[in-house]
């Protein structure tokens, strides 16, 4: 049974919807009283996630913990470890022995390669009765590795050593080798399983140490769907914990990979040598925590990466601040956001934040104590406070922020977040230099191609299989009512790979929608949230905003007129740049030699510094076949 579930299953029908929040205290003082408000609440959240009828064995659960030195350094000394004046303790998943021991040389010479120094291993004291039998069976070696930074080493350069060496650690790691660095930093430390959050102080006797203190938790209970719950997949990730699901993930994954060669930041100049910036399988959740982290790893602040990465609705926002709407502007071209129901939680050692995403469809409520002691949750009183200790409480909206600055002591709200950023650079000026705008208006008639005589619109509808049905129902009505033709009894169309008739490519893809709770969304319905707005022009690096990456031409929407697409590709003054790929080729060329053609062009017309391909089946030619215009799209964009 189950190995005809595992050839149904597939990594990307990965979600999360879980229970999530975070404790901190803004004086930035460790105490003991904080990892246990945070497993108290994570206990209160147990009816986020399912449970097997053994009771212990659930989606996973954690948290992450501002690093608890004072505990860290004393285990240490029990271990036999020296640990030096800067130092970090790493969390480990590994196989058992003796496929452990290679792991364990394998990240020590990826760290010995960049100057820092493996003090030793620790073996993480656990208790495998807190687990139910599915977790036992596939309990993971638990370890946490200490490195020693060198005397005149800083944080943030240890920060990054430490990013790199776990990165290449993990590219030489073989496909299928269990082997997971949980966490891996002089700020933060993990401690997650597949366990019930009342269980979890059971199953990691560390939690009850009396040195066992922090000044900010992050904790997550999971609820999967549609997802077999794993070791490596509980959160809190390294820096994250996330409710919700990224609805545009394959997108996003895609496009941070076309975009490596973009990312360069000074500070890491090993950056190009990672060849896929974000995990391209697993969870939605682990690969927006990996884009956060290579961001703020890369120099930028964790609260300007999460503005960046899970934006606010802007364009359609009429009482925003124009400064603060050129922030938003300015980055949107160059950085995808990751949308969906998000809530997110996350620390970064000087953070720890709390941001919910545009559409605002997951909870999050926050309390303040007279004690400093910050309380955010999706859902309300899972700490007990006494009504007379609350100093503030409040709600985060759609597309807003709140911050606990723990070295400054301040608890930032979205305005306060928002004023930081606006003012960070001229975004405005910038803007107004650089952007130009496509207006139909303006476009000169003569742009505009003639229609087609009946002849030759004839040939074009035999030739792209058209058929009088399509015609009749979906044209006819679209061009008649400007609406959607609209169906009842739902569709019995035959998938196309069985259908008995030639059925078009496009009829082979359908649209995907969340797969959780949430309502299809388009720009119509909800245009306070949503925006078609595109822009065209060099895309520029993230962590070197300039002038010169506001240059662009803005479209109102993706879907042009004859007269927009002949102004764009006609019009030197926008310099835009354009080359002409003729999707028409001789009858008797093979089709994979045709598009193996069609990829070399492109790839010479881009060295060649043009910025659009116009890629055509418009002009049909005796003799000649059109390659099917979404195959050879595709194949040019991978290629």
């Amino acid at each position: 049974m189950s190995k005809r579930f595992d050839t149904l299953h597939h990594p990307d029908f990965e979600r999360d919807s879980c229970g999530f929040g975070l404790v901190a205290r803004l004086d930035n003082e460790p105490r003991a009283s904080v990892i246990e408000d945070a497993l108290a609440a994570l206990c209160s959240l147990t009816h986020r996630g399912a449970v097997a009828p053994d009771g212990k064995t659930g989606d996973g659960c954690g948290i992450l913990i501002r690093k608890p030195e004072a505990f860290l350094r004393s285990v240490a000394a029990e271990a036999g470890l020296e640990a030096g004046a800067l130092f970090a303790a790493g969390c480990v998943f590994m196989a058992p022995e003796p496929d452990a021991a290679a792991q364990r040389s394998r990240l020590e010479t990826a760290l010995r390669a960049l100057d820092l120094s493996p003090a030793g291993w620790r073996r993480v004291p656990v208790d495998p009765e807190a687990c139910g039998e599915p977790a036992r069976k596939t309990q993971p070696l638990i370890e946490q590795v200490f490195v020693n930074a060198p005397d005149d080493m800083d944080e943030a350069e240890f920060e990054r050593r430490l990013y790199t060496a776990r990165r290449r650690c993990e590219a030489a790691t073989p496909t299928g080798e269990r082997f997971y660095v949980a966490s891996l930093s002089c700020r933060t430390l993990s401690y997650k399983g597949m366990v019930m959050p009342e269980f979890l102080a059971q199953f990691y006797p560390d939690l009850q140490h009396p040195d066992m203190q922090a000044s900010a938790v992050v904790f997550h209970q999971r609820f999967s769907t549609n997802t077999l719950p794993r070791w490596e997949l509980a959160q809190p990730f390294r820096m994250l914990a996330h409710n919700g699901e990224i609805n545009t993930i394959r997108g996003n994954r895609n496009w941070s990979r076309a975009r490596r060669a973009l990312l360069k930041s000074p500070l890491l100049p090993e950056l190009g040598e990672i060849e896929t910036p974000v995990s391209m399988s697993g969870s939605d959740s682990s690969s927006l925590d990996n884009m956060l982290e290579l961001l703020t790893i890369g120099g930028m602040s964790l609260p300007r990466a999460v503005r960046i990465l899970i934006p606010p609705a802007w364009q359609t926002a009429d009482n925003l601040d124009a400064d603060l709407r050129a922030f938003y502007e300015f980055f949107s071209f160059h950085q995808e956001a990751w949308d969906g129901p998000a809530g997110l939680v996350m620390c970064d050692g000087r953070f720890a934040v709390c941001a919910l995403d545009r559409n605002g469809l997951r909870p999050a409520r926050w309390t303040l104590t007279d004690d400093q002691t910050l309380i955010v949750a999706s859902e309300t009183g899972v700490v007990d406070v006494r009504p007379e200790n609350v100093l503030r409480r409040g709600r985060l909206g759609p597309g807003q922020i709140l911050v606990a600055d723990l070295e400054n002591g301040e608890l930032l709200e979205s305005a306060q977040v928002d004023e930081k950023l606006k003012t960070a650079a001229p975004w405005q000026d910038w803007l107004k230099s650089g952007i130009q705008y496509l207006d139909s208006e303006l476009i000169d008639v003569h742009m505009a191609a003639e229609p087609f005589d009946q002849d030759t619109l004839s040939t074009y509808q035999k030739m792209f299989n058209l058929s009088r049905e399509e015609r009749r129902e979906v044209i006819l009505v679209l061009a008649q009512t400007e609406a959607e033709a609209v169906g009842s009894m739902g569709d019995d169309t035959p998938m196309p790979v069985l259908s008995t008739r030639v059925r078009s490519l496009y009829d082979c893809f359908r649209q995907q929608f969340a797969q959780v709770t949430n309502p299809p969304i388009d720009s119509l319905r909800e245009r306070i949230v949503m925006s078609l707005e595109t822009g065209i022009g060099h895309k520029g690096n993230v962590f070197t905003p300039d002038a010169e990456m506001a240059r662009r031409v803005v479209l109102n929407s993706p879907v042009l007129s004859q007269r927009k697409l002949r102004q764009l590709i006609n019009a030197p003054q926008l310099g835009i740049p354009s080359a002409f790929i003729d999707l028409n080729v001789p009858e008797d060329l093979a089709l994979d030699e045709a598009l193996k053609a069609m990829c070399e062009q492109a790839e010479r017309e881009v060295a060649d510094g043009k910025l659009i391909l116009l890629i055509s089946d418009r002009y049909l030619k005796q003799g000649h076949l059109p390659v099917h215009a979404l195959l050879a799209t595709s194949a040019i964009h991978h290629h």
